[in-house]
Order: C-alpha cells, then sequence, then structure tokens
C-alpha cells in the first residue's frame, strides 16, 4: 500500500519563512489601516520580523512539512 504525501498548508507558506536554520520567523500585525493612531517607532517595528516561540514554531513546520 502506498503512503500518500502530506499537503503543505498554503497559508502558512505564505505567513512564514523558515530558515536555513530551523527558525521560524513571522511578520506583525496591525499595520494595515488605523495607522494614524500609531506612533511612528511602532510603526517602523511593523515592517520588521521576528522569530516565533518554539511550540507554535514546531506545530507550523509539521504543518508545512519540514521535519
Amino acid at each position: 500500500m502506498k503512503k500518500t504525501k502530506m499537503k503543505t498548508k498554503k497559508v502558512l507558506s505564505r505567513r512564514f519563512k523558515i530558515t536555513a536554520r530551523g527558525k521560524v520567523l513571522r511578520g506583525y500585525n496591525f499595520k494595515r489601516h488605523l495607522r494614524r493612531n500609531k506612533s511612528a517607532k511602532q510603526k517602523r517595528r511593523f515592517k520588521q520580523t521576528t522569530t516565533l516561540s518554539s511550540v507554535y514554531a514546531r506545530k507550523v513546520k509539521k504543518a508545512l512539512g519540514v521535519t
């Protein structure tokens, strides 16, 4: 009996990036609209990426098919 391949969750592949060392990067939310109310420092921070905590990183990697 053939083993079926697991499909990649496309939503997660667009939202997260996995580095060469295996870290999972994500972007910030709250940056699309209502930006007048936010400080310049806050808006600058939204442009950057941050790493995902290890518990969620394992779940995202599993859904993306990365071991």
